[in-house]
């Protein structure tokens, strides 16, 4: 395989902007399947990427699907994403794998906050991407204006290939500012492209468009520049100076069309393998462990091998695990070793994956994704050849923002629900499971409601678990607003040997999560010994705090002196003495409650503007900005995930169903007065009752 044939990209966006419906179209022109379907189509079939029933019935992407295609001589691998941005990990672990991108957009809509959240995704990765304006059939269409966002909102130097003939109804193809030619896409399904010369009323804003897309261009080719000084510059000369822009992420070509209607597709998929990067053309780094040294991934063949394990899916016959090879090959029957643990693992078989459908291989090689059945590792982990030391850098995982309790109806369900949760915790890094310490209740975290209510009814479908489900909790912390000064002495005495310890320092808040301790002992009045219990007391008490028993966001002891006995000071007595110096000083900080602030998108016609205005501020939420934009208004604000919960029934209320929003995790802030005093009580209840 020529790895310069070779593209591994991923389709991603907010939700709803069309992602599931071209990636249909792509398997059509490709020759992947014979038979286009939608994703909430009357047939009841669903797009082919969404395999899973709870994905066809609700009409969304939940988990990311592969697929591979050919096109003009290139394999391509492609990821269909989530958009919703509570499965925002499956994007994550997509990126960190892909060397380019399609961004996703409504030409009505335009940039949305998950598209803002996926950009931010793809810079975090170093990932090129092209921008793809969809559903220009639609009325309110506008890609210029959708352009313009994308240089206003994700600061990208965007410029438009294509310019759309016509708008809404009236949308029958698009002008190619390379070519400088009229394309139309004719057949039942769009799968003939007709060239014809550009309208006449197209012919000037197609000429001005061009030119500032020369005039882009040529700023990442002397060659381009030189040809565009003389008059006479070729397709290729074009194109290879896209390209550069592309791999150094400083251009974002845009191209237009309707997936839904079959127009532009087939152009977006020449873009992919004329632009986006191949294999080699990213850089890519492993680490060795030992030094915390960097070394490039060659994407050799006859190198050792390094594999990333991405994505794993827990199926009836065993484990699935998505990999990404960067360095040698696989074949089956290979040994190889797990980087964290540092077990032999034998490959049984090798598959490619179409959507869930399996396609066994012999073997794969650097650049390539397939997926290994039957192997047993963790989301993150590295294969590697036996004497090779380095291991990839894992992925971004974000922490859970909401809480709920489950309980088991039956033993049986609760046989059933254990395995389920077992399952779900190792596909998803995002969704976490504790047994809380005093009620013994099990808490499921998630990245929102419907992330936690599609695992709920997967354990019910699936693992047949009957389970009661409680009201959801937010994911609220506590931290110091004060530092002060403590002095605290732990001496316990039951004869025979006792406990001994003192300590004296400053407690506050810190700068960054978790705990800062500075060791500023001085004359060995606490033995260096005794300082790391010291550390680890008040770390241990990090995930409790006294306030209402959220656990803290940061906190800084400095331990400046203190007091040990010859015989009864160990380092359980200065351990204990730390985390009893904690209980007492930690109320006197002025301790507060932060809780999780939201970013909401809200999305209507205009004239509900006032309703979603109000229904948002009813929730204590602070206007961020308004954008009206042809009888259709978006709405951003900031609102408490605490007064979410149930925001979708009432938006539908009140706009008679004609709005929508989503909303994603933005930041902690302090508590309301009054919130903190309901929380604390809440608390305080709680624990009477208990005892």
């Amino acid at each position: 395989m020529d790895l310069a044939q070779l593209r591994n990209i991923g389709i991603s966006a907010h939700i709803d902007s069309g992602k599931t419906t071209l990636t249909e179209r792509i398997l059509f022109y490709t020759d992947r399947i014979h038979s286009m379907h939608e994703v909430r189509g009357k047939d009841g079939v669903g797009a082919t990427m969404d395999s899973m029933e709870l994905e066809r019935e609700r009409g969304i992407t939940i988990a990311s699907a592969a697929t591979h295609v050919e096109w003009q001589g290139h394999r391509i691998n492609i990821i269909d994403t989530p958009g919703h941005v509570d499965f925002t990990i499956e994007v994550e672990r997509s990126l960190r794998v892909l060397d380019g991108a399609v961004l996703v957009l409504c030409a009505v809509a335009g940039v949305q906050s998950q598209s803002i959240t996926v950009d931010r995704q793809m810079k975090r990765y170093e990932v090129p991407r092209l921008a793809f304006v969809n559903k220009c059939d639609r009325t309110g269409a506008n890609p210029a204006s959708v352009c313009d966002q994308l240089r206003e909102k994700l600061r990208l130097n965007a410029v438009m290939m294509q310019i759309p003939i016509g708008l809404a109804d009236d949308h029958d193809g698009v002008v190619d500012l390379v070519t400088m030619k009229a394309i139309f896409f004719d057949g039942d399904n769009g799968q003939v492209l007709r060239e014809e010369p550009i309208p006449a009323h197209l012919q000037v804003e197609s000429e001005a468009r061009r030119e500032a897309m020369l005039d882009a261009a040529s700023h990442f080719s002397d060659e381009l520049l030189e040809a565009l000084l003389e008059g006479n510059p070729t397709e290729e000369m074009i194109h290879q100076a896209v390209r550069n822009g592309v791999l150094t992420r400083e251009l974002c070509p845009v191209f237009c069309g309707s997936a839904y209607k079959n127009r532009g597709v087939q152009l977006l998929l020449n873009a992919v393998t004329q632009y986006l990067p191949c294999p080699t053309d990213v850089q890519n780094n492993a680490v060795d462990p030992r030094d915390e040294s960097e070394h490039p991934v060659t994407h050799d063949l006859e190198d050792p091998l390094l594999a990333y394990a991405f994505k794993l899916e827990d199926g009836p016959y065993g484990q699935l695990t998505y990999v990404r090879l960067y360095q040698g090959r696989l074949s089956k029957g290979d040994t190889v070793f797990n980087g964290r643990t540092g077990r032999k693992v034998k490959i049984g078989r090798l598959v490619r994956m179409h959507s869930d459908k399996l396609e066994d291989i012999a073997s794969a090689e650097a650049g390539d994704i397939i997926a290994l059945f039957g192997i047993d590792c963790a989301s993150g982990d590295t294969f590697r050849s036996n004497g090779c030391e380095l291991v990839l850098a894992s992925m971004h995982v974000p922490e859970p923002v909401i809480h709920l309790a489950v309980a088991a109806k039956d033993r049986k369900a609760e046989a059933n629900m254990s395995k389920a949760l077992q399952r779900f915790c190792k596909e998803d890094p995002t969704f976490r499971v504790h047994v809380a310490e005093k009620s013994g209740e099990t808490i499921v975290s998630g990245m929102g409601e419907l992330h936690l209510d599609v695992y709920i009814e997967r354990m019910k479908r699936e693992f047949n678990a009957d389970v009661t489900v409680g009201a959801p909790q937010v994911a609220y912390r506590e931290r110091m607003t004060k530092e002060i000064r403590f002095d605290y002495t732990h001496k316990k005495q039951t004869g025979g040997s006792g406990q001994y310890g003192r300590i004296i320092g400053l407690i506050g808040p810190g700068e960054d999560d978790g705990l800062e301790f500075v060791d500023s002992v001085t004359g060995g009045h606490v033995p260096r010994e005794y300082i790391p219990s010291v550390e680890k007391g008040f770390r241990s008490r990090l995930e409790q705090g006294t306030l209402i028993g959220a656990p803290l966001v940061s906190l800084k002891v400095q331990l400046q002196d203190g007091k040990h006995h010859a015989v009864d000071s160990s380092d359980r007595a200065f351990q204990t003495a730390a985390e009893g110096c904690f209980r007492q000083y930690y109320p006197k900080g002025s301790p507060q409650v932060l809780e999780p602030i939201m970013n909401v998108a809200l999305e209507g016609p205009s004239e509900f503007q006032g309703e979603m205005v109000a229904t948002v501020l009813q929730r204590r939420g602070i206007l961020v900005g308004t954008m009206d934009d042809d009888g259709f208004v978006r709405i951003e604000a900031e609102v408490p995930l605490a007064e979410m919960f149930g925001y979708a029934t009432a938006l539908r209320s009140a706009t008679q169903g004609k709005a929508e929003f989503s909303m994603e995790f933005h930041r902690y802030a302090s508590a309301p007065s009054v919130v903190q005093a309901e929380l604390v009580k809440e608390y305080q209840e709680a624990r009477a009752a208990k005892k």
